[in-house]
Protein backbone atom coordinates (compact mmCIF):
# COMPACT_ATOMS: atom_id res chain seq x y z
CA UNK A 1 0.00 0.00 0.00
CA UNK A 2 1.01 3.20 -1.03
CA UNK A 3 1.53 6.11 1.77
CA UNK A 4 1.27 8.92 -0.90
CA UNK A 5 -1.92 9.44 -1.90
CA UNK A 6 -1.36 12.76 -3.57
CA UNK A 7 1.61 14.93 -5.53
CA UNK A 8 1.32 18.81 -5.26
CA UNK A 9 3.02 20.19 -8.11
CA UNK A 10 4.20 23.39 -9.04
CA UNK A 11 5.70 24.52 -12.46
CA UNK A 12 7.57 27.71 -12.01
CA UNK A 13 9.48 30.60 -13.95
CA UNK A 14 12.03 32.44 -12.52
CA UNK A 15 10.67 36.05 -13.71
CA UNK A 16 14.58 37.61 -13.33
CA UNK A 17 17.36 35.73 -14.86
CA UNK A 18 19.83 37.66 -12.11
CA UNK A 19 17.15 35.90 -9.35
CA UNK A 20 18.07 32.11 -9.56
CA UNK A 21 20.66 31.93 -7.01
CA UNK A 22 18.48 33.91 -4.66
CA UNK A 23 15.18 31.37 -5.71
CA UNK A 24 17.70 28.38 -5.43
CA UNK A 25 18.98 29.42 -2.08
CA UNK A 26 15.56 30.40 -0.57
CA UNK A 27 13.90 27.20 -1.90
CA UNK A 28 16.34 24.94 -0.83
CA UNK A 29 17.20 26.30 2.57
CA UNK A 30 14.34 27.77 3.46
CA UNK A 31 10.92 26.98 1.83
CA UNK A 32 11.02 23.02 0.71
CA UNK A 33 12.40 22.40 4.71
CA UNK A 34 9.23 24.30 6.00
CA UNK A 35 7.02 22.08 3.93
CA UNK A 36 8.73 18.86 4.87
CA UNK A 37 8.65 18.92 8.49
CA UNK A 38 4.82 19.55 8.16
CA UNK A 39 2.73 16.33 9.12
CA UNK A 40 1.46 14.66 5.82
CA UNK A 41 4.18 15.39 3.96
CA UNK A 42 6.17 12.75 2.56
CA UNK A 43 8.77 14.21 0.61
CA UNK A 44 9.57 17.63 -0.91
CA UNK A 45 11.66 17.83 -4.38
CA UNK A 46 12.16 20.19 -6.91
CA UNK A 47 14.12 19.51 -10.46
CA UNK A 48 16.05 22.01 -13.41
CA UNK A 49 15.20 22.82 -16.77
CA UNK A 50 19.01 24.01 -17.09
CA UNK A 51 19.25 25.56 -20.30
CA UNK A 52 20.56 21.77 -21.93
CA UNK A 53 17.43 20.13 -20.88
CA UNK A 54 14.80 23.11 -22.48
CA UNK A 55 16.73 22.46 -25.63
CA UNK A 56 15.58 18.88 -25.67
CA UNK A 57 12.51 18.85 -24.61
CA UNK A 58 10.15 17.23 -26.84
CA UNK A 59 7.50 19.58 -26.80
CA UNK A 60 6.19 22.59 -24.78
CA UNK A 61 3.09 24.49 -24.69
CA UNK A 62 3.23 28.13 -24.92
CA UNK A 63 1.66 28.65 -21.03
CA UNK A 64 4.95 26.21 -20.18
CA UNK A 65 7.62 27.26 -22.32
CA UNK A 66 9.20 29.96 -20.08
CA UNK A 67 9.37 27.24 -17.19
CA UNK A 68 12.64 26.85 -15.61
CA UNK A 69 11.75 24.53 -12.79
CA UNK A 70 9.26 21.77 -11.47
CA UNK A 71 8.83 21.03 -7.57
CA UNK A 72 6.73 18.30 -6.21
CA UNK A 73 5.36 17.87 -2.82
CA UNK A 74 3.95 14.21 -2.07
CA UNK A 75 1.41 14.10 0.65
CA UNK A 76 -0.43 11.16 2.45
CA UNK A 77 -3.39 10.75 4.34
CA UNK A 78 -5.78 12.58 6.07
CA UNK A 79 -5.09 14.95 2.42
CA UNK A 80 -8.11 17.93 3.41
CA UNK A 81 -5.59 18.22 6.93
CA UNK A 82 -2.45 18.00 4.87
CA UNK A 83 -3.73 20.75 2.50
CA UNK A 84 -4.52 22.81 5.13
CA UNK A 85 -1.41 22.84 7.33
CA UNK A 86 0.13 22.77 3.41
CA UNK A 87 -1.45 25.91 2.52
CA UNK A 88 -1.65 27.60 6.22
CA UNK A 89 2.06 27.98 6.15
CA UNK A 90 2.59 29.29 2.91
CA UNK A 91 0.72 31.96 3.58
CA UNK A 92 2.17 32.54 7.17
CA UNK A 93 5.52 32.28 5.56
CA UNK A 94 4.26 35.12 2.91
CA UNK A 95 3.25 37.45 5.60
CA UNK A 96 6.38 37.50 7.09
CA UNK A 97 8.59 38.15 4.26
CA UNK A 98 9.61 34.41 3.48
CA UNK A 99 8.50 34.25 0.03
CA UNK A 100 10.48 34.64 -2.99
CA UNK A 101 8.96 37.40 -5.27
CA UNK A 102 10.35 36.84 -8.68
CA UNK A 103 8.96 33.59 -9.46
CA UNK A 104 5.30 32.65 -11.23
CA UNK A 105 3.96 29.18 -11.07
CA UNK A 106 2.16 27.95 -14.43
CA UNK A 107 0.68 25.13 -13.61
CA UNK A 108 0.60 23.60 -10.14
CA UNK A 109 -2.12 22.03 -7.96
CA UNK A 110 -2.81 18.67 -6.36
CA UNK A 111 -3.03 15.98 -8.12
CA UNK A 112 -3.81 12.28 -6.79
CA UNK A 113 -1.31 9.47 -7.45
CA UNK A 114 -2.95 7.20 -10.07
CA UNK A 115 0.10 4.22 -10.65
CA UNK A 116 3.46 3.46 -8.93
CA UNK A 117 5.80 1.69 -11.55
CA UNK A 118 9.45 0.13 -11.08
CA UNK A 119 11.99 -0.68 -14.05
CA UNK A 120 12.87 -4.58 -13.07
CA UNK A 121 16.56 -3.41 -13.06
CA UNK A 122 15.88 -1.06 -10.36
CA UNK A 123 15.37 -4.17 -7.69
CA UNK A 124 12.96 -1.72 -5.71
CA UNK A 125 9.19 -1.79 -5.29
CA UNK A 126 7.06 0.64 -7.40
CA UNK A 127 6.31 2.82 -3.82
CA UNK A 128 10.07 3.64 -3.39
CA UNK A 129 11.22 4.77 -6.30
CA UNK A 130 11.04 8.45 -5.38
CA UNK A 131 13.09 7.69 -2.75
CA UNK A 132 16.11 6.34 -4.38
CA UNK A 133 18.59 9.29 -5.37
CA UNK A 134 18.13 10.64 -8.92
CA UNK A 135 19.77 12.54 -11.54
CA UNK A 136 16.74 14.01 -12.52
CA UNK A 137 13.22 13.10 -14.16
CA UNK A 138 11.53 13.38 -17.45
CA UNK A 139 7.75 14.76 -17.03
CA UNK A 140 5.39 15.10 -19.23
CA UNK A 141 1.45 16.79 -18.69
CA UNK A 142 -1.39 16.11 -20.68
CA UNK A 143 -5.34 17.03 -20.82
CA UNK A 144 -8.18 15.05 -22.65
CA UNK A 145 -9.43 15.83 -25.89
CA UNK A 146 -11.87 13.16 -26.44
CA UNK A 147 -13.50 11.66 -23.56
CA UNK A 148 -14.72 8.97 -25.41
CA UNK A 149 -10.60 7.66 -26.01
CA UNK A 150 -10.10 8.54 -22.35
CA UNK A 151 -10.27 4.98 -21.17
CA UNK A 152 -8.86 3.08 -23.82
CA UNK A 153 -5.63 5.58 -23.56
CA UNK A 154 -5.62 5.28 -20.28
CA UNK A 155 -4.78 1.54 -21.03
CA UNK A 156 -2.35 2.22 -23.27
CA UNK A 157 -0.28 3.81 -21.31
CA UNK A 158 -0.71 1.93 -18.26
CA UNK A 159 -0.19 -2.06 -20.37
CA UNK A 160 2.17 -0.81 -23.36
CA UNK A 161 3.23 2.94 -22.86
CA UNK A 162 4.75 3.34 -19.44
CA UNK A 163 6.19 -0.38 -19.60
CA UNK A 164 8.22 0.70 -23.05
CA UNK A 165 9.57 3.41 -21.08
CA UNK A 166 10.49 1.61 -18.24
CA UNK A 167 13.48 0.28 -20.89
CA UNK A 168 14.54 4.00 -21.97
CA UNK A 169 17.91 4.29 -20.52
CA UNK A 170 18.05 5.38 -16.92
CA UNK A 171 14.37 5.27 -16.57
CA UNK A 172 14.22 3.74 -12.63
CA UNK A 173 10.18 4.04 -12.33
CA UNK A 174 7.27 6.03 -13.05
CA UNK A 175 4.63 8.17 -11.10
CA UNK A 176 1.13 8.58 -12.43
CA UNK A 177 -0.50 11.24 -11.52
CA UNK A 178 -4.45 13.10 -12.48
CA UNK A 179 -6.54 15.98 -11.59
CA UNK A 180 -9.41 14.25 -10.29
CA UNK A 181 -11.32 17.65 -9.51
CA UNK A 182 -14.68 18.92 -11.18
CA UNK A 183 -13.42 22.35 -10.31
CA UNK A 184 -10.87 24.60 -9.84
CA UNK A 185 -10.23 25.42 -6.26
CA UNK A 186 -9.68 29.47 -5.10
CA UNK A 187 -7.57 28.24 -2.79
CA UNK A 188 -4.84 27.28 -5.27
CA UNK A 189 -5.11 29.45 -8.24
CA UNK A 190 -4.73 26.69 -10.70
CA UNK A 191 -7.11 26.15 -13.75
CA UNK A 192 -6.39 21.71 -14.29
CA UNK A 193 -9.56 20.49 -16.23
CA UNK A 194 -10.44 17.21 -14.66
CA UNK A 195 -8.16 14.38 -16.07
CA UNK A 196 -5.30 16.59 -16.47
CA UNK A 197 -2.37 13.66 -16.03
CA UNK A 198 1.41 14.01 -14.65
CA UNK A 199 3.48 11.79 -15.64
CA UNK A 200 6.83 11.74 -13.95
CA UNK A 201 9.97 9.33 -14.70
CA UNK A 202 12.70 9.18 -12.19
CA UNK A 203 15.81 8.79 -13.93
CA UNK A 204 19.41 7.60 -12.49
CA UNK A 205 21.25 8.28 -15.42
CA UNK A 206 22.20 11.84 -17.24
CA UNK A 207 18.23 13.04 -18.36
CA UNK A 208 20.09 13.85 -21.73
CA UNK A 209 20.86 10.67 -22.61
CA UNK A 210 17.90 9.48 -21.50
CA UNK A 211 16.02 11.73 -24.29
CA UNK A 212 18.54 10.61 -26.69
CA UNK A 213 17.69 6.94 -26.21
CA UNK A 214 14.37 7.68 -26.23
CA UNK A 215 14.41 9.43 -29.88
CA UNK A 216 16.07 6.32 -30.78
CA UNK A 217 13.78 4.17 -29.61
CA UNK A 218 10.49 5.82 -30.55
CA UNK A 219 10.53 4.72 -34.09
CA UNK A 220 11.18 0.94 -32.85
CA UNK A 221 8.06 1.64 -31.14
CA UNK A 222 6.19 3.13 -33.99
CA UNK A 223 7.37 0.23 -36.53
CA UNK A 224 6.33 -2.19 -33.58
CA UNK A 225 2.78 -0.82 -33.65
CA UNK A 226 3.29 0.21 -29.75
CA UNK A 227 2.26 3.62 -30.51
CA UNK A 228 -1.11 5.42 -30.12
CA UNK A 229 -2.39 7.90 -31.94
CA UNK A 230 -2.59 10.40 -29.76
CA UNK A 231 -3.50 13.52 -31.92
CA UNK A 232 -7.33 13.84 -31.70
CA UNK A 233 -7.03 11.69 -28.18
CA UNK A 234 -5.26 14.15 -25.89
CA UNK A 235 -3.15 17.20 -26.00
CA UNK A 236 0.04 17.01 -24.51
CA UNK A 237 1.32 20.12 -22.91
CA UNK A 238 4.99 19.52 -21.86
CA UNK A 239 7.33 16.63 -22.31
CA UNK A 240 10.76 17.17 -21.48
CA UNK A 241 13.92 16.39 -18.86
CA UNK A 242 15.25 18.28 -16.15
CA UNK A 243 18.27 17.65 -14.14
CA UNK A 244 18.08 17.14 -10.24
CA UNK A 245 19.56 20.19 -8.12
CA UNK A 246 22.92 19.84 -6.10
CA UNK A 247 23.11 22.26 -2.77
CA UNK A 248 25.71 24.62 -2.87
CA UNK A 249 26.37 23.98 -6.42
CA UNK A 250 25.90 27.61 -8.11
CA UNK A 251 23.48 29.15 -10.15
CA UNK A 252 23.07 26.62 -13.07
CA UNK A 253 22.20 29.32 -15.60
CA UNK A 254 25.27 30.89 -14.67
CA UNK A 255 27.54 28.14 -14.86
CA UNK A 256 26.20 25.92 -18.19
CA UNK A 257 27.64 27.23 -21.52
Amino acid sequence: MNKVKVGFFSFTEVTDPKEHRAYNDWHLMDHVVENIALPGIVRGERWVSTPACTKARLLADPMLAPIHYVTCYLMSEPIGRTMETFLDLGAQLNAVGRFHRHRKSHLGGPFLLVKAYAAQRALVSPESVPYRPTRGIFVTVSDVLDPAQQDAVARWYDEVHIPDMLTVKGVAGAWWFANQSESTSPAFGYDNPPGRTVRVYYLDEDPLEMVADLHDKLPQWQAAGRMYDLSKAINTLFAGPFQTIVPFSGDPFETES
